[in-house]
This record gives structure tokens, C-alpha cells and sequence, in this order.
């Protein structure tokens, strides 16, 4: 299976409560920082919520 590497680029200040913790749940604390998930539809759904604020990779 595919994986992702998610990497915050963007402040979530002056954003929704919402998109914040979707960028918590991520994993994602500091900007800059990346993590690995595994690819599927949840990750997915959370990663275009908060689209805006990250930057995706697709891995082999």
C-alpha cells in the first residue's frame, strides 16, 4: 500500500477549531515537521480538510 508524507507549511492561527485538530490528528505539531501515513480514505478526508495548511508526497 501507498503512503503519504504530510508536512505542515502553514500556521492554522486564525483558523477553525476544526481544521486545528485535524492538524493535530495528523500528528503534525510544529511547522515544518512530516509524517508518514499509510494511504486511505480517512487519511485522505483529513488531509483535503486541511489542505490549505499542508503539503502532500506520495511515496513508493
Amino acid at each position: 500500500m501507498a503512503k503519504l508524507k504530510v508536512t505542515y507549511k502553514k500556521s492554522s492561527i486564525g483558523y477553525a477549531q476544526d481544521q486545528k485538530d485535524t492538524v493535530a490528528a495528523l500528528g503534525l505539531k510544529k511547522l515544518g515537521t512530516s509524517v508518514i501515513h499509510e494511504d486511505n480514505p480517512v487519511i485522505r478526508g483529513m488531509i483535503h480538510k486541511v489542505r490549505h495548511l499542508v503539503e502532500v508526497e506520495e511515496l513508493d
